[in-house]
């Protein structure tokens, strides 16, 4: 009975994987493509008020297509190795 259960076999496991890696790999991408308005007052006045560290251009969009592309393939390596390998 055991031997036909895999972690991957139910859609709620295999959601709450997804979900893990996604949320793992946007902390990971989230400081890519950021500029602050420190680096960018050459251009722009900081706005009085606001810490100049903070992003110009958080690019919040982009960075969750990337987010959900690059999860997308480290899902299905790691469902392909879940499904593959004999513990």
């Amino acid at each position: 009975m055991l031997d036909d259960y895999l972690p991957m076999s139910t859609i709620t496991g295999s959601l709450a994987l997804f979900f893990i890696i996604w949320w793992t790999t946007l902390f990971a991408i989230l400081p890519f493509w950021v500029r602050s308005q420190a680096e960018d007052q050459a251009n722009h006045e900081i706005p009085a008020g606001t810490e100049p560290g903070a992003p110009q251009h958080p690019m919040l969009l982009r960075k969750i297509l990337v987010t959900t592309a690059v999860s997308v393939v480290v899902f299905i390596v790691v469902s392909v190795i879940v499904n593959n390998v004999d513990l």
